[in-house]
């Protein structure tokens, strides 16, 4: 993509209302824009990273087992009642009515409606076990939406459902689920620490919420200091491994929310009681028959009489994901990307656009990248120099080639890696030739 071309309308100051460094950098990066409280319209750049970060949940989701559709956004008020959480659950849950004044709701979550689907079509245990998620957006009308897509009304959200015969086979299903969220956070360069944590309004006995720390989070949490250096929040086994002994070792080391940590029984030594602010990315829970029963979701058992099937409810905020990985990832001058998602792998940059051998090679480059498959934002605007690197720093791509009229009659491009910040440069086929390769 070019410059000249893309829409990408980066700002150089720093709107009033954005209070935390994942809402200033997404207004000034040009990737979101509010349309009213706690709703945005997700711009190009922003977009491309969020289908990255889908992607990735996607591609977890599947390798677990998971099976994807899509559920509406607009619900049935009945639903809601048959599992009696309509009334109790709040005025987040946005209600409304249609011309023939049928109750309807702006779906906040999707128990009721999965459980309503699997009922109609699943009869037999032979069917089970059965794990189904879509990737949608929600909606909850917050008292005060704020920090951009950290605390949004309107959001995306990955939400999945695991339907069991009994309460072992939704266990495993937890553990299978807990793997596969360890697996999509480090692919996104994040260290997200299960925490035992409170049910809330889904309801249910066992739960997790998946927690990157960061000084701007909202939840206090507490966690064993052992918990800063395990290499299995980076390097988590294949999906598909052997779950019970790994889930009872990761769960054995003390994580708890503030909801959850009782200082009074709490048997971490003070020393090593980490006590920070968290950031949820991802929430697991295990609620047994809460919704089942109501619904009348059951299958005929092995002996044939009727088995209310065993749930559980597994929820990632994959707009939420993307000020996460800001928050945990960014510098003075703007976001830094992990190459996973970010939106191009390659920012070029032409230092003089009316130059016509640096036009030549920037078009030459742009070429053999796009040839080989690297996704590269060419800068080919005829801008001051510092200019394009502002921007280039501010959007946070993974890697930066310049070409500039001095390096040229040298015969080398600077390569900057934006991580780092490391700057080398190189002759022009060893640039491109490491760009390829990475």
């Amino acid at each position: 993509m070019r410059s000249s071309q893309f829409f990408l309308p980066t700002l150089k100051e720093t709107p009033a209302e954005a209070q935390i460094a994942s809402h200033r950098l997404m207004l000034r990066a040009g990737m979101i824009r509010q349309t009213s409280a706690g709703i945005y319209a997700w711009l190009p750049l922003g977009w491309k990273v969020l289908r990255k970060i889908s992607q990735i949940v996607r591609e977890e989701q599947d390798a677990a087992g998971a099976q994807e559709l899509l559920m509406p956004t607009i619900q049935s008020a009945e639903l809601w009642r048959q599992s009696g959480r309509y009334d109790d659950y709040g005025k987040e849950m946005l209600r409304i009515t249609d011309r023939h004044d049928r109750e309807l709701l702006y779906g906040p979550t999707n128990e009721e409606m999965i459980t309503d689907i699997f009922k109609t079509f699943v009869r037999s245990y032979k069917d089970l076990p059965k794990n189904l998620y879509h990737i949608q957006w929600k909606f909850r009308d917050e008292i005060r939406p704020r920090f951009g897509v950290m605390r949004g009304r309107e959001f995306l959200m990955k939400d999945n459902y695991s339907f069991d015969l009994d309460a072992e086979g939704a266990k495993l299903s937890y553990r299978k689920m807990f793997l596969a969220y360890l697996r999509t956070f480090a692919r996104m360069g994040l260290k997200a620490i299960p925490m035992r944590a409170d049910t809330g309004p889904i309801g249910g006995d066992l739960s997790h919420e998946f927690i990157i720390l960061a000084e701007t989070g909202e939840s206090g949490v507490f966690c064993h200091k052992d918990w800063l250096n395990l290499d299995v929040l980076q390097n988590p086994p294949e999906a598909g491994s052997d779950l019970k002994d790994f889930f009872a070792k990761y769960t054995s080391i003390y994580a708890a929310t503030d909801e959850k940590h009782d200082p009074a029984t709490c048997e971490v030594p003070e020393d090593q009681l980490v006590s920070a602010r968290g950031i949820e990315v991802g929430h697991i829970f295990y609620f047994g028959t809460k919704y089942s029963k109501p619904m009348g979701a059951v299958v005929a058992g092995p002996d044939g009489e009727p088995v209310a099937v065993e749930m559980g409810s597994y929820g990632i905020g994959v707009s939420r994901l993307m000020g996460a990985i800001i928050e945990s990832s960014h510098d003075e001058n703007g976001i830094i990307w992990p190459d996973a998602v970010a939106p191009f792998h390659v920012g070029l940059i032409n230092l003089k656009a009316d130059d016509a051998a640096c036009a030549s090679l920037c078009e030459d480059l742009y070429a053999k990248l796009n040839a080989a498959g690297v996704e590269t934002l060419y800068d080919d605007r005829n801008e001051r120099p510092g200019a394009k690197f502002a921007d280039m720093d501010l959007i946070g791509l993974p890697w930066q080639l310049t070409v500039g009229p001095r390096g040229l009659k040298a015969g080398v491009v600077e390569l900057k890696r934006r991580a780092t910040g490391e700057k080398r440069e190189l002759p022009v086929e060893a640039a491109l030739a490491e760009l390829i390769k990475a």
